[in-house]
């Protein structure tokens, strides 16, 4: 753990949902569980592929928003840094030891942009996205009072329709102006996409990459030709990291779910059609919880409602079982079809999120689990750093 943690001051139930060295059937419900081993292979996994595609690899911190797993990720898959959408959870890996951070986002409010321009003095390279002309003065006038450097990407809409410029020579200038600007560096292009992640189709998923993949190689070529050189070329998530590392141009991946895998990613399909989810990557984050009620013949109520999870990308699926079926959720009580009435009080069912990354900001703690014993138990550091 990055900060130790006195657990004798710590109560199971209360403050904890889980003590180690406890069997895995005394876990504390609801709570996030993570299968390590699982969790270490898709680790390992990412950061061999990344290895031998000549990528570096940012992973994507929102996704988890713990800086023990960022540094697991870093021991274990070589990554880079991270990536962070916000400045306080920025601040939160960067004051944990992440010494290459990312705001893969605009930082344009005044506090924030100070903030900003102070994370260098916690050791940390700070990178954040710029795709407005005003935003460059402004961070170069807070980077030059406190004596940093903050470096620049010009974000690129590739397809999403939210944040970044959409041609080049909007990327060019904006790239003169960071350049030009005191206390910023242009550190090249941010082109990610991440609602097309979740397509389910291989081949529709390598089409709108590949929108992508041209846009920014016509920037990076623009540039070159203008005398600016690209440090990052940054982009690529769970859904499409292969597209961009055969691109010849990305150089920088930026997976997150990979790690964890959710619901929701475990449908798309890869090249051959099989679900990514039975065979490329392997579930490793849980939701576990308990049968609280079965006064109902033909259903089980189970203590992980709204209040454990994020349904916005669906419910969650049932590991692991197929006679049993989770249909149902308000604020404290899930739902679980069982026909054949084959639960009973007090069972534990592993739950698979319909997306991760909500659903681990609403939690405190990671339970690690390893041979049905719990190894570890990780605090979810960012947990509400969205300032």
């Amino acid at each position: 753990m990055n900060k130790q943690v006195n657990f004798e001051d710590y109560e199971v139930g209360y403050d904890i949902p889980a003590a180690i060295g406890m069997d895995e059937s005394e876990i504390q419900t609801p709570c996030l569980v993570l299968d390590l081993d699982a969790l270490e292979r898709n680790i390992k996994k990412m950061g061999d592929y990344a290895a031998s595609h000549g990528m570096r690899h940012r992973v994507h911190g929102k996704m988890h928003k713990s800086v023990d797993v960022a540094l697991l990720q870093e021991k274990l898959g070589g990554s880079v840094g991270v990536c962070c959408q916000k400045v306080s959870e920025a601040e939160v890996f960067a004051r944990g030891g992440i010494k290459d951070v990312l705001v893969s986002n605009q930082v344009t409010q005044p506090a924030k942009i100070d903030r900003l321009a102070r994370m260098p003095k916690l050791g940390a390279r700070t990178i954040c996205c710029v795709d407005m002309p005003g935003n460059v003065a402004d961070l170069s006038e807070a980077a030059t009072r406190h004596g940093t450097q903050i470096e620049c990407l010009v974000e690129i809409d590739c397809g999403a329709g939210r944040c970044g410029v959409t041609t080049t020579p909007q990327v060019v200038e904006l790239a003169k102006a960071i350049d030009a600007a005191p206390g910023l560096k242009f550190a090249g292009i941010q082109a990610y996409q991440g609602a097309m992640q979740h397509l389910d189709s291989y081949d529709e998923r390598k089409a709108k990459t590949q929108i992508a993949i041209d846009m920014v190689q016509d920037a990076v070529d623009t540039l070159k030709a203008e005398g600016l050189e690209c440090d990052i070329v940054g982009g690529g998530g769970t859904g499409s990291y292969y597209f961009e590392s055969n691109s010849n141009v990305y150089n920088e991946l930026q997976c997150g779910s990979y790690a964890f895998m959710d619901a929701d990613y475990g449908r798309i399909l890869d090249k051959d059609g099989n679900r990514i989810d039975q065979g490329e990557w392997e579930n490793a984050l849980f939701i576990l919880t308990s049968v609280m009620s079965h006064a109902k013949a033909d259903k089980a109520i189970v203590d992980a409602g709204l209040k454990a999870q994020s349904v916005d990308s669906g419910l969650p699926t049932i590991f692991g079982r197929d006679d049993v079926e989770y249909v149902k959720c308000s604020d404290e009580h899930g739902v679980v079809a069982d026909p054949d009435a084959v639960l009973k009080v007090n069972d534990k069912l592993k739950l698979v999120p319909g997306h991760c990354d909500p659903t681990c900001n609403v939690h405190d703690w990671y339970v690690g689990v390893r041979g049905g014993k719990v190894e570890t138990l990780w605090p979810v550091s960012a947990r509400g750093k969205a300032y």
